[in-house]
């Protein structure tokens, strides 16, 4: 008999709920109960309830020997949980062949998140979207007879089910689902498919399906889908987004928990985009408002972006990732972000009792302003939350009989419901400012060398037709790049006469961009943008009475990665026209066209020390187009990060001995005028000691003499506090139910800390009064006080670490000059340890 998806999910709901009341009661108590269950309230983890800090870290987007010190960072950072996607067209770039070595090592990744003693959320997707290649999806997939992605078509469904069995089987062997001892907690499938669904007529029959095949596959953890309110069965639905805490539905089904899978740390950036931010403060404000109504797990999104090595990065995708994550591209702490969440999640944690086991209720007051409580009141537990949303204004709450000062937009946390232990817009973490240092040893012998790529004619291509065909289809994703080549007769009377008028090519593109040739010599370049991708590309060139050759280097950069239909998307020359001619306009579009696949230097390998011997080199000259580079270097001294400084090129790729750090476009300017990205990471596992090759290739000109190899640095070290913030949270504990604090007058304090076995040199600046400015350009007030590097000085220099009082009388300060805030602001350079 034919059971219904309906009846399916309804059964799957029931024995879920039967096994989620069966360890209720070892929920409260914890034990020895071994897998993950959920309830309302939380998850249920080996039998006990947890308040879970996740962040995004993806394993590809960083080297295997970054990874253990990022995922201690997260830990030391207050995170009890690591988030990655699976990324199927790494693991699988052909139908049937694997790959899960070096940067694709996922069970080595998942291995050391475990050896850190934190729990996995693993997104299967296989559509995972997160600004990568083609979503994630293999290129293989479109070519599958009578697909159509993301929907009740079964060849699409097929192999989708084929790569999560893959995965899921794959886990259970190393034994790494929570059910089995291991890290695993959590499984994701499917990626944000309400943003789609209206596009497939098939789409709820698709996401039924592919929430039971899940759920069949028999991990022993919950399975999730994000932004997905249909979930079907015990499937959960979770809220991506930056302010869920305000934004989210809640979970559709009374027994789910409420689960925030994606808080966006920031804004990923394509070329062409402006820099973008997120403050810490209003970071911490999203996470404290989802807690305070019921949220017991948030992920920051990401919490290390990393970078988009190679070709991995979706269409107009930046190399760097999400910049400003709490860890940066490199690695490295961004303060007060990294900084500022760590306190936030002391502050919750002791709040834990009353937010897993207490009674939740609402006092309002005026407009804006209300306080929201958890108690246990056999327990003696209250925690409160006392919050203004009010954007611009700052006010005042009495509660139990105190008086609380709100500042705009910030949420207070009181795990006894008297005692502010942390305030989201009142920042004690300190600050940093990162710096990039010309690495001296690496710019002796700045020798450049360059081989020009060969501009095909009609007679070198390899694949001939009537008018342009389409890229993507021809270069599979094995190349960014695909000559367009064709040839045509003039006689003389065709061209025209005056000298003030020149023929002009007009090439209609699908995208996403075009370096134009004409008789061998470039005449420009175009590109889309990535909302608009096609464009029109015009420029005027010299023609010969006789036969002419056009050449088109047609590329992408990156395929698409997000919507309906991804299997159909276009890109390259669509028609071709000569405009200018004494005969009237030339059409060439349904002329014969040659397509050659890839640069020969590609083909040739010559970015590596084993292909670099391929072509003859010769002395460098700057502005070449498609023209390859090389020079060798050895690798900056000491453990900081290394990256090139590429401001004086224009567009391409990059290599370091052999391996590509990614995509660069200097020459598409922001609407500020400047480069999206002109720093590109190079990891030191790329480097040797001496003798390092880096191979760039430039596609229509710049100059490599003035690449610049840096160090980055976060060595500028500020902190900023006033005397009305609360005293540092790691100043309280939880005893007894109980908020103690370990100094019996717990005041604000200022602290400071050098990272990397580094020691403070000097105090740059050090103001008590109304100091202005921020890290890295601090300016005095007028309370002022000169005391304020002295005090500084003594208690910091040469030291990895100080603590500095915020009162006027350390100081000297006078509390009467108009207009003080009684603000310390100090900012420190560290130096490495002699």
């Amino acid at each position: 008999m034919a059971v219904s998806p309906e009846t399916t999910a309804r059964t799957l709901v029931s024995l879920f709920l039967l096994a989620a009341i069966a360890s209720t009661g070892a929920a409260h108590d914890g034990g020895s109960v071994q897998g993950v269950t959920y309830d309302s309230r939380s998850l249920i983890i080996n039998g006990r309830r947890e308040l879970l800090f996740s962040g995004s870290v993806h394993y590809p987007r960083s080297t295997p020997e970054m990874w253990p010190d990022i995922i201690e960072k997260a830990q030391h950072g207050g995170l009890n949980v690591i988030q990655t996607y699976v990324f199927w067209n790494i693991h699988e770039p052909l139908y049937g062949q694997f790959n899960f070595e070096g940067r694709y090592d996922l069970v080595g990744f998942i291995k050391l998140v475990q050896k850190n003693g934190m729990y996995v959320t693993l997104r299967l997707g296989p559509f995972i979207q997160a600004e990568w290649n083609h979503g994630g999806f293999p290129f293989w997939l479109r070519e599958v007879a009578n697909i159509t992605f993301r929907t009740d078509n079964e060849p699409f469904k097929h192999h989708m089910e084929r790569f999560a069995r893959t995965i899921v089987q794959m886990m259970k062997d190393e034994k790494l689902f929570a059910s089995q001892g291991g890290p695993i907690i959590l499984l994701q499938i499917e990626n944000e498919y309400n943003n789609v669904a209206r596009a497939f007529e098939g789409g709820s029959k698709y996401i039924q399906w592919a929430g039971n095949m899940a759920v069949g596959l028999d991990a022993g953890v919950p399975w999730v889908m994000c932004k997905q309110n249909d979930a079907p069965g015990p499937v959960i639905n979770a809220c991506n987004g930056r302010n869920c805490g305000d934004t989210f539905t809640g979970p559709n089904h009374p027994s789910k928990p409420s689960l925030w899978t994606e808080n966006w740390t920031a804004q990923y950036r394509v070329f062409g985009d402006p820099p973008s931010q997120r403050s810490a403060e209003d970071l911490a404000y999203s996470v404290v408002r989802f807690f305070s109504k019921n949220g017991t797990l948030t992920n920051y999104y990401m919490y290390h972006g990393g970078t988009n090595f190679g070709r991995t990065g979706a269409a107009f995708m930046m190399t760097r990732y999400y910049d400003e994550a709490p860890l940066d591209e490199f690695g490295m702490q961004k303060e007060p972000k990294w900084g500022h969440l760590r306190d936030l999640h002391h502050a919750l944690k002791l709040c834990r009792k009353g937010l897993l086991w207490g009674t939740p209720s609402v006092q309002a007051f005026d407009p804006g302003f209300e306080a929201r409580l958890y108690e246990v009141p056999e327990g003696n537990v209250c925690v409160a939350f006392l919050t203004n949303t009010n954007r611009k204004q700052d006010g005042t709450v009495s509660f139990r009989g105190e008086e609380y000062y709100l500042p705009r937009r910030s949420i207070s946390i009181l795990p006894d419901c008297k005692t502010v232990v942390f305030n989201s817009q009142r920042v004690n973490a300190q600050h940093n400012a990162r710096t990039f240092v010309v690495a001296k040893e690496s710019s002796v012998k700045n020798r450049w060398q360059m081989s020009t790529d060969l501009i095909p004619t009609l007679r070198h291509a390899s694949v001939i037709s009537k008018g342009p065909l389409e890229l993507m289809n021809l270069t599979k994703d094995t190349t960014d790049y695909l000559w367009y080549t064709t040839s045509f007769k003039l006689d003389a009377d065709d061209l025209p006469r005056r000298h003030d008028i020149r023929p002009v090519l007009q090439v209609s593109n699908l995208g996403h961009a075009m370096h134009a040739f004409v008789n061998g010599k470039y005449i420009g370049s175009g590109h889309g943008t990535k909302i608009e991708k096609s464009f029109v590309f015009q420029k005027p060139m010299d023609l010969n009475a006789g036969t002419n050759h056009i050449a088109i280097l047609g590329l992408t950069v990156g395929l698409p990665d997000s919507g309906a239909y991804l299997e159909h998307r276009l890109a390259g020359v669509h028609t071709v026209v000569i405009q200018g001619l004494n005969a009237g306009t030339l059409d060439l579009s349904h002329s014969v066209w040659g397509h050659q696949v890839g640069l020969t230097g590609e083909t040739l390998g010559i970015f590596s020390e084993k292909g670099v011997n391929a072509v003859k080199w010769e002395e460098a000259k700057s502005d070449t187009p498609v023209a390859w580079y090389k020079r060798y270097f050895d690798a900056p001294s000491g453990h900081d990060p290394v990256a090139l400084e590429m401001n004086s090129m224009g567009k391409g790729l990059v290599w370091i001995n052999g391996e590509s750090i990614g995509r660069y476009w200097i020459s598409y300017l922001n609407p500020l005028g400047k480069a999206s990205q002109s720093v590109y990471h190079v990891p030191r596992s790329f480097l040797k000691p001496k003798d390092n090759l880096m191979v760039v290739f430039e596609e229509h000109g710049g100059k490599p003499e003035d690449i610049q190899i840096v160090t980055v640095k976060r060595d500028d070290i500020c902190t900023v506090v006033s005397d009305v913030h609360p005293p540092h949270v790691r100043s309280w504990s939880r005893e007894n139910s109980q908020i103690r604090s370990g100094d019996d007058d717990a005041k604000p304090e200022a602290r400071l800390k050098c990272t990397g076995k580094k020691v403070i040199q000097s105090i740059d600046f050090a103001s008590f009064g109304n100091p202005d400015g921020m890290c890295g350009n601090f300016t005095a007030g007028s309370c002022h006080t000169p005391q304020a590097k002295a005090v500084a000085e003594k208690a910091c220099l040469g030291k990895e670490s100080c603590v500095l009082p915020v009162a006027p009388e350390a100081y000297g300060a006078d509390v009467g000059c108009p207009g003080t805030t009684a603000t310390l602001a100090v900012q420190a350079k560290c130096v490495p340890k002699k």
